[in-house]
Order: C-alpha cells, then structure tokens, then sequence
C-alpha cells in the first residue's frame, strides 16, 4: 500500500497521522491503485488535502476521468476544494461529459465557489432551467426514509390508465387500513401484490413501500407502452437499483440513481448525476418528468391501493 496501510476513514481527517505517514515515506502519489489526493479530496479534512497538494507530483492527476478537485466538489466539501485551487489545481478543466469542476459547481449549493473567467460561458439557459426544476423537486420531496420502497415513475399517464394496465382491481378500505398498519405481518406472496397509485404532474407514481414489484421488468414494461419510465427499488441490502424502460422494452437496468455522475455519462446524464446526489427518489421522478408536490405518492397515502394479478412480474 506504498506507506498507507491500515489507514482507516479517521485516519484521513487525521493531519497528523497523514503528515506522519507522508513523513515516513508514504507515497503521495499511489493508494490502493489510485490517488491518495483523490480519497483525502472527497471526504477529508482542508488540512489534510493542502498536505497532500503539497506533495503530489500533479495536483491535477486524473482517476478513471477526473480530478481530485472533481471529488471535492462532487463530494459537497467546498473547502477541500478552495485548498486544491489554492495548491494550483484547476477549477475549469473539463472532464466527464465535458464538464469542468468549476462549471459543475455553479449547479451546486455554491455556485460562487470559483471565481468564473471571462471566457467561460457558465450556464446555459437549459441548464439554469434543470438546475431550478431540481432544486424545486429535491425541496418538494423533502427528507424520508424510503429504505426497502418500489417505485414505478410512469410519464404521461393518470393513476386509472396505470391501474388498466396493470390489470389490478382496487382495494376495499377496510383491508388497506389493516395492512397498512402491519405490512410485514401479511404473507409475503400476499403483500407483494398490493401496491399505491398516485397522479402527479407530469404523470404517475406506483409505489410499494414494502417491497420491488412496481420496479420489476412485468409491471414496467406494461406501464410504459408508448411512454417511458423510470423503475427504482431501494435495495435494503444493495442500495438503490435503477431501470429505465421505454415502450415496454428495458432500456437500462441495474443502474445506481442518487449516486455521482459516472466516466461514460452524457453532458445531460452528468448535470442530472451531480444535481440529485444522494436524492434516488427525484432523480427517477426527474428522468420520467415527474413534478410531485410532496412525498405522498411515495410514502402514501396512495390516491388508489390495488391489487395486481397473480402473475409472473419478472416477465418481460
């Protein structure tokens, strides 16, 4: 490990246990097959990064694509990344989809981070508007525990069309208020099958707190004829597991909503990565253009509970 073993996540926001380490022969270049700076850069201390940018051979070195300035912004720690700019790394070095730090970052919480030269173009005016939108779901949305939740984002249908489609029947009242008060105390082949489903502007959300069976390939490709959609389960387990499913054909599957944008992204796909970091729900309401005023058609109450047919779901 060139110096750094047995370096733990106390150890990097450790000034002097890294000073030490880098004093002891540590090579400031090499961690683990790639760049302490980078590690140090996305979630350590601004002691720690100016440490380490005093020491590097290029403060701008890239890991699968990007700096570590890249980090510190994608990261959400603004002053690692003043201590990069001030140790000569630089702020307007495009990089994934074309994006720079600095452009990226006047997306962000704190669209002053950099001072912006005379010669780039900042945003465009599509940007500002995406930029705005998300901001505006994100705050909708609010914070909520959606651990173990399925969701189908379905664009431009109502909760009655996704309800014909699916084939399901609703639900009486009496049953909806005994199951939801105890879920997990259904048969699970039982609970499965009962699920929300909720108008919203831009279209619907069919939700399952409990379990994946809106995200699965047999509910989404019947909602999506003619349409596209956005299927998101909240893996307890794995995380959160994205698809993207156009027309009743699977466009993409296993993918990772809420996480940072990625080396093969698009521009769009890119600006869309950074804005809903840590946001998977908004990030699968924005791709189908979902505009809910809340987090009821996540959390529930559903505008209508249904219960789906007994049939094979994982059919595509």
């Amino acid at each position: 490990m060139t110096g750094w073993a047995g370096v733990t996540w106390e150890s990097w926001r450790d000034h002097g246990d890294i000073r030490a380490r880098l004093d002891a022969g540590a090579d400031p270049d090499a961690w683990g097959g790639g760049h302490p700076l980078h590690r140090a850069a996305g979630f350590s201390s601004p002691e720690v990064v100016a440490e380490l940018a005093g020491r590097v051979s290029d403060v701008d070195a890239l890991e699968y694509g990007t700096t570590a300035l890249w980090e510190a912004v994608t990261g959400d720690r603004p002053d690692n990344a003043r201590a990069l700019v001030a140790a000569g790394a630089d702020p307007w070095r495009p990089q994934l989809g074309g994006w720079s730090p600095g452009r990226l970052a006047l997306a962000g919480p704190i669209p002053d981070l950099f001072p912006v030269p005379d010669d780039e173009p900042g945003l465009t005016a599509a940007e500002q508007a995406t930029v705005q939108r998300g901001r505006q779901l994100i705050e909708a949305l609010g914070r909520f525990r959606y651990d173990g939740t399925g969701l189908a984002c379905i664009a431009g249908i109502d909760a009655a069309e996704a309800i014909r489609r699916l084939d399901a029947a609703p639900v009486h009242a009496e049953f909806v208020a005994d199951f939801l008060d105890a879920p997990y105390e259904y048969d699970t082949d039982e609970s499965l099958l009962i699920a929300g489903v909720t108008t919203v502007p831009g279209g619907c959300i069919v939700t399952q707190p409990w379990g994946c069976t809106p995200s699965i390939p047999g509910a989404m490709t019947r909602l999506t004829t003619g349409t596209v959609g956005y299927g998101l389960y909240a893996n307890p387990k794995s995380g959160n597991q994205g698809s993207i499913v156009r027309d009743g054909t699977v466009d993409g599957w296993d993918l990772h909503p809420g996480g940072r944008p990625l080396p093969d992204d698009t521009p769009e796909e890119v600006l869309a990565g950074y804005l809903y970091r840590h946001h998977a729900v908004a990030y699968a309401c924005a791709f189908a253009g979902l505009r809910p005023s809340s987090a009821r058609a996540v959390t529930g109450p559903a505008d209508t509970w249904i219960r789906l047919p007994d049939l094979d779901h994982w059919k595509h």
